[in-house]
């Protein structure tokens, strides 16, 4: 069976910065691409960041020029750094990896079960 475990939320103080860490586990031939989703009381779960197994990013246009998303491939881990961090990036995030498991060839999203991150003062 394939795990992702995300660690590094907490509270965090606005203007300060968290960084996020997702490891996958398990029988695991490849990860594809992997990303951070967030979802908010109340909002629905939107993406914040995405990551190719190639080092392609993507981010959501309110995190731009904030957030900084990574890979270590060789650790099977996916990092997301921020940086001026605001009350409204209060919310649960969710770690996603498309993986192809062993011994098989086709690719099945994972989900973590999340990590909150709660900025306030």
């Amino acid at each position: 069976q394939v795990q992702l475990v995300e660690s590094g939320g907490g509270l965090v103080q606005p203007g300060g910065s968290l960084r996020l860490s997702c490891a996958a586990s398990g029988s695991i031939r490849r990860i594809n691409d992997m990303g951070w989703y967030r979802q908010a009381p109340g909002k629905e779960r939107e993406l914040v960041a995405d990551i190719t197994s190639g080092g392609t990013t993507n981010y959501a246009d309110s995190v731009k020029g904030r957030f900084t998303i990574s890979r270590d491939n060789a650790k099977n881990t996916v990092y997301l750094q921020m940086t001026g961090l605001k009350p409204e990036d209060t919310a649960v995030y969710y770690c996603k990896a498309n993986i192809v498991r062993e011994p098989y060839l086709y690719n099945v999203p994972y989900w973590g079960k999340g990590t909150l991150l709660t900025v306030s003062s």
